[in-house]
């Protein structure tokens, strides 16, 4: 399979793990040993500010902190869209990219960035077992859904996108019993 860094997963009505239902993720990273991406769509009620004060020059300190996974919770992975692209130790798509764990943030100059809490991970095959069985579809990536401001509104958005049977599936009830 080729990789999938720098495109969507969307999981799909089937996929019933709390840690997933109607999430987004963009993939950070897709090789033979596995996968790792964010979720995009899960903010936190906590702040920048808050849990992680030594982004707050990076990213307003009033801003969300995002549940990216369950895999490591109380670590944080910033992605950001730079200045200089070279700044990117993980990049996605030209400037954008994940921040190195050892950068230094005083040094960092970005347009915009958001943190995320956790993320989440595929060992070797699993991502690809998974797509198998269809509990994840797959979408391109466009850089607003790294930094909707609705992101409760992402996954049906992202469907919606795909068009033809993928926008009804955005249109279907979290319970379809209740339609």
């Amino acid at each position: 399979m080729a990789s999938l860094r720098g495109q969507l997963l969307i999981a799909a009505p089937s996929l019933v793990d709390p840690n997933f239902v109607r999430t987004v993720i963009l993939i950070a990273e897709h090789t033979d040993d596995g996968a790792l991406g964010v979720v995009l769509n899960r903010p936190s009620e906590s702040s920048i500010g808050d849990v992680v004060p030594d982004l707050s020059r990076l990213i307003d300190p009033g801003d969300l902190v995002f549940a990216g996974g369950p895999v490591q919770p109380g670590g944080v992975m910033v992605l950001a869209e730079f200045h200089d692209p070279e700044d990117a130790a993980l990049p996605i798509e030209g400037a954008l990219g994940f921040v190195a764990v050892e950068a230094e943030m005083e040094e960092l100059e970005a347009e915009r960035a958001r943190a995320f809490a956790g993320h989440a991970g595929w060992g070797p095959g699993q991502l690809e077992s998974e797509l198998e069985e269809e509990a994840w579809f797959t979408a391109p990536f466009e850089r607003a859904d790294a930094f909707t401001d609705a992101p409760a509104e992402l996954w049906s958005r992202v469907l919606l996108r795909k068009g033809g049977a993928y926008a009804l599936v955005a249109r279907m009830p979290l319970d379809p019993s209740l339609n």
